[in-house]
């Protein structure tokens, strides 16, 4: 079962005084208890990319993880009793919550821009921006602090690293056609995986801050500034609701290139989907003490979890408001006048609405396909240093 903890009033640091309150301790959990279906379903597909293993292994040996503490030690300000003490303090106690035996060592880093990441190979390192301490309160850093020790909790910091020195590799192989096309797909099928990771990673935060109006309220600022009198929670999900169903089959398309290039999934999204999970059986089963644990990983069934990750998908599309889902979903069930569908989704674009021959509307088709994907080009810029709460 879990336990019971708490946290006693402290001011250090000029940071507000937090009321004593109890927590959770969920003893023994295994990660499985909070990982999204997506998040194991991407990284089964990432394993059995083509080329994969090979480049894994060889990093593995080649990456200087030691080179990168040496950089964190020097040139950040290392987490400790002695220095941002208030970090240390939920750090110890998000590793107590979800039983992290060995708590990793965690640095703050000069960086205006509020992230923060979990990385190295054999021991993972918890690395935050001043950006992102001065941007939220104790109770919504709390919520970070527990997304990244989940990230550590899942072994994602492990891909995450590799993740990183890819990017890097491929901008500077950019001139070579064919070294460059290996990389990028695996950096495409990286980055698909830790999109869904972070979903997995919030769903830790939250049971680490045990507070979901925290937790909306630290992605609100991420999203929007250190403004929260001028938003409100539910106008913000309410985005999400909107960006998920607005549109048509056009615009379904424009929001897979606007992802793409993005480590993180769009942060009104993240919002929607770990309300929805902390309204869910599943939570409360956590909450009051039911959730896989460690020592059970060794007999889990990989076929179980491609089921249970099948079902959901399954679901998530059938209850899924965005056009081109619906479609999908349609043609799984065998719905009829798909062609009609599909013209009506793409608004009668082109030659969808008129009585041309049927080379004159593949024609139209084609243009607007390459008009939707420089739209999407275009709105989809960005890179991992924009990307927060890694």
């Amino acid at each position: 079962m879990g336990e019971d903890m708490s946290d006693g009033d402290r001011q250090q640091n000029g940071h507000e005084k937090v009321p004593s309150r109890q927590r959770r301790r969920f003893e023994g959990i295994s990660s499985r208890a909070y990982e999204h279906p997506a998040d194991r379903s991407a990284l089964v597909a990432l394993r059995r990319l083509s080329g994969f293993d090979t480049v894994f292994k060889a990093l593995s040996g080649l990456l200087p993880e030691r080179s990168l503490r040496l950089l964190f030690l020097s040139d950040s300000v290392r987490v400790s009793d002695a220095q941002f003490a208030h970090l240390n303090d939920m750090l110890r106690d998000a590793c107590y919550i979800l039983d992290l035996k060995k708590v990793p060592p965690m640095y703050v880093n000069q960086d205006p821009q509020p992230n923060a990441m979990c990385i190295g190979l054999d021991d993972p390192i918890i690395v935050v921006t001043t950006g992102l301490v001065e941007l939220l309160d104790e109770e919504e850093m709390r919520a970070v602090v527990g997304h990244e020790v989940g990230h550590a909790l899942s072994g994602h910091s492990v891909y995450r690293t590799i993740l990183l020195f890819l990017t890097s590799l491929a901008v500077r192989v950019a001139w070579i056609p064919l070294g460059n096309l290996a990389i990028m797909a695996i950096v495409t099928a990286l980055r698909e995986w830790f999109r869904k990771s972070e979903l997995s990673a919030d769903r830790a935060g939250l049971l680490v801050g045990q507070d979901l109006r925290a937790s909306m309220r630290g992605l609100m600022k991420i999203a929007g500034g250190n403004h929260l009198h001028e938003m409100n929670v539910d106008a913000f999900l309410a985005q999400a609701e909107e960006y998920e169903s607005a549109g048509d089959l056009r615009d379904s398309v424009l929001k897979i290139l606007n992802v793409l290039p993005r480590t993180h999934p769009f942060t009104a999204v993240r919002a929607a989907e770990l309300k929805k999970w902390a309204e869910s059986r599943d939570h409360q089963r956590i909450m009051d003490g039911h959730y896989p644990r460690r020592d059970e990983d060794k007999d889990t069934s990989v076929s179980d979890s491609f089921r249970q990750s099948a079902a959901s998908y399954a679901t998530d599309m059938k209850n899924s408001k965005d056009p081109l889902m619906k479609l999908v979903s349609d043609i799984a069930g065998g719905a009829g006048d798909l062609g009609g569908r599909v013209r009506r989704g793409f608004g009668g674009f082109g030659g969808f609405g008129g009585s041309g021959s049927g080379s004159g509307t593949d024609g139209a088709a084609g243009k607007d396909s390459g008009g939707s994907g420089k739209d999407g080009g275009a709105g989809g810029t960005g890179d991992e240093g924009t990307d927060s709460r890694g």
